[in-house]
């Protein structure tokens, strides 16, 4: 039973992010994953500043280590050095005061040549580490600008797939009944087609009709009577009358 629960519980999560997906808005998606990977840059950084700040800080300790350990051991000889001196001027309880305290000094200053080791490989760990966290902030870096320019095309994808889509659209709505009134593109032209036939047909019995051939019989009358007032004024004149062609 329990399996079955969990089974059928799966399957919803799936269909609601199946509807989700189908849904939402690529554009939207889009702006999405840039700004988690924006996010995840940010907390890159934030990582490798603090593996930098861990090696700034080591070095300024190993600085400091560095410092002490001279100090201490210029204080070393010179407790020595004036517990020689005590020694030469018959003062032996002062120079042996002397020697003690060359002798603090000589131990402190062991522990901190210990420390002095143990901080340079601190160091040199953290510049590994700072040097790896640079290269990875880098190589992110170079990942975000390549996914910067990889949104821009897909953006320009996207307006030339939703454009294209909008002319499917008006396509399919010209050649489909947009209401029961309303022709469709193909029937209208059907009608004018029709209509520019029959206005055609219409022409050529036209021109073959019986008033049609009186005119034409009488403008050629006509014709025949102005050649013979041209010929008959040629003749007045004394110029050549034309022959008409032979056949």
């Amino acid at each position: 039973m329990a399996n079955a629960l969990k089974r059928w519980w799966r399957y919803l999560g799936a269909k609601a992010n199946t509807t989700l997906d189908d849904r939402a808005d690529p554009r939207v998606q889009l702006e999405q994953a840039m700004a988690e990977a924006h996010d995840q840059h940010r907390r890159l950084k934030e990582q490798a500043a603090n593996v930098i700040a861990n090696q700034r800080q080591a070095e300024m300790r190993l600085n400091r280590s560095m410092e002490e350990y001279e100090r201490l051991t210029a204080n070393a000889r010179q407790a020595l050095i004036m517990a020689d001196q005590a020694a030469r001027a018959g003062d032996a309880a002062r120079s042996a005061e002397y020697t003690a305290t060359a002798e603090a000094f000589a131990n402190r200053l062991v522990a901190v040549e210990q420390e002095v080791e143990d901080t340079k490989t601190l160091v040199l760990q953290s510049a590994q580490a700072a040097e790896q966290a640079k290269a990875a902030v880098a190589q992110n870096a170079t990942q975000l600008q390549q996914m910067l320019a990889e949104r821009q095309k897909l953006l320009s994808q996207l307006d030339q797939a939703k454009m294209q889509e909008q002319v499917n659209r008006s396509m399919a709505s010209l050649n489909a009944t947009v209401g029961e009134d309303v022709p469709t593109l193909a029937e209208v032209r059907e009608k004018i087609e029709l209509r520019y036939a029959r206005a055609k047909g219409m022409a050529e019995l036209g021109e073959q009709s019986v008033p049609n051939r009186m005119l034409e019989v009488e403008q050629a009358t006509m014709n025949a009577e102005a050649v013979a007032r041209l010929d008959a004024l040629r003749q007045q004149l004394g110029l050549p009358v034309p022959q008409p062609p032979s056949r």
